[in-house]
């Protein structure tokens, strides 16, 4: 095999094998490792965390001889890695970014959602990443789950006509626990519109393909954590929403979500509607819903399922995390740019800082306050 060549930066080491490491070994972390662990032509041989229990599960995942670090400005002066995973915290997010993207322009990056927690932070990001000859992803993984990307495919092709209208629906258990639970709060995840929704405001602006313009949004925590403390205080993060996002287009696209309702069939149902037809995605069923108006009705529809890519390791999202990174990967070869960039990360964080401002002052917000 010849030696790979990675045209985003010329001082790039020759190798066989994408060399990563990763920066926060917690939930997240392992699931890159283990994704990376069924890549092929990748390895994991540097992780880092501050927990010492992190770091021995890490340790029990990753390859043997994969060096163990406490801190990520220790693992960044490894003049080997050719790709860094960033999947600690998201508050954590912007000091690390500052270390990487200064540091090391060379390496390549992939960014676990959400970019940050505040625009504010996403924009100084962008700016900081300018002029890196390493290429830069953000991991909004919902894109390539088998569902959504048949979804995508369909309304790329004309099966709506111009889609016009967009519904994601969330119905799902409440957030999982996280090392010293630093996802309770939402001065440290974003709040929940920002840190669980931002892959579903990613999928309305890449669907529509359009800017959106203006957020209306309604939500409370009603259920979940209520009755935990931590140092005395009571979770903050929301447990339910409905979020209306108007568009540039005219278009408009809705979230409904609420986090406790595990009892449920389908955790999330996508769709697309425009004059030709409907468009609807379901998961975990893995279907795909077809209606055309003037061949179709009410419960008379095309529906297949979907079949799971075969060679994607399934993991914590149904295959989607594996794909991204092997279409991460591929761009890393390839020299090409990548499908989902600083600019996506950016917009889905500030349509969830939106959304939370207006529950907080009960009023539609446009998109260019937040923006600046």
């Amino acid at each position: 095999m010849s030696p790979l060549r990675f045209p985003h930066h010329e001082g790039a080491r020759m190798t066989d094998t994408l060399r990563y490491g990763l920066i926060g070994s917690g939930m997240m972390g392992i699931e890159h490792i283990e994704n990376i662990n069924a890549l092929d032509g990748a390895e994991v041989v540097a992780f880092s965390d501050p927990d010492p229990g992190s770091r021995e599960t890490a340790a029990a995942a990753a390859p043997r001889g994969a060096v163990s670090h406490v801190g990520h400005e220790s693992l960044l002066a490894d003049p080997d890695l050719d790709v860094v995973i960033l999947a600690s915290p998201n508050h954590t997010h912007i000091d690390v970014l500052r270390d990487v993207l200064t540091q090391r322009p060379d390496l390549h990056l992939l960014i676990e959602k959400p970019l940050c927690t505040t625009v504010a932070d996403c924009q100084e990001v962008l700016e900081l990443a300018e002029g890196r000859s390493g290429l830069i992803w953000m991991g909004l993984e919902y894109r390539y789950m088998q569902p959504v990307a048949r979804l995508i495919e369909e309304v790329r092709a004309g099966a709506v006509g111009k889609p016009r209208m967009l519904s994601i629906r969330e119905h799902r258990f409440p957030f999982l626990a996280k090392v010293g639970d630093w996802n309770r709060f939402s001065r440290n995840t974003g709040g929940t519109l920002v840190e669980k929704c931002c892959h579903f405001f990613d999928l309305m602006v890449m669907i529509l393909d359009a800017k959106p313009v203006r957020v209306m949004a309604s939500g409370a925590q009603d259920v979940n954590h209520l009755d935990e403390r931590y140092d005395g205080e009571t979770p903050d993060i929301l447990d339910n929403a409905f979020v209306i996002v108007d568009f540039d287009g005219g278009q408009r696209a809705m979230l409904d979500l609420c986090m406790f309702a595990d009892a449920t069939t389908n955790q999330e149902e996508i769709s697309v509607a425009g004059e030709l037809g409907k468009v609807e995605a379901l998961i975990p069923q893995d279907v795909l819903r077809i209606g055309r108006r003037g061949e179709h009705w009410i419960g008379a529809v095309e529906e297949r399922n979907v079949t799971p890519d075969p060679d994607a390791y399934a993991g914590l999202h149904h295959g989607s995390s594996f794909i991204e990174h092997r279409h991460f990967a591929e761009c890393i070869r390839n020299g090409s740019s990548p499908e989902v960039g600083l600019a996506d990360g950016l917009l889905s964080v500030a349509v969830g800082a939106a959304a939370h401002l207006s529950i907080d002052e009960g009023r539609v917000v446009d998109m260019a306050e937040v923006l600046g």
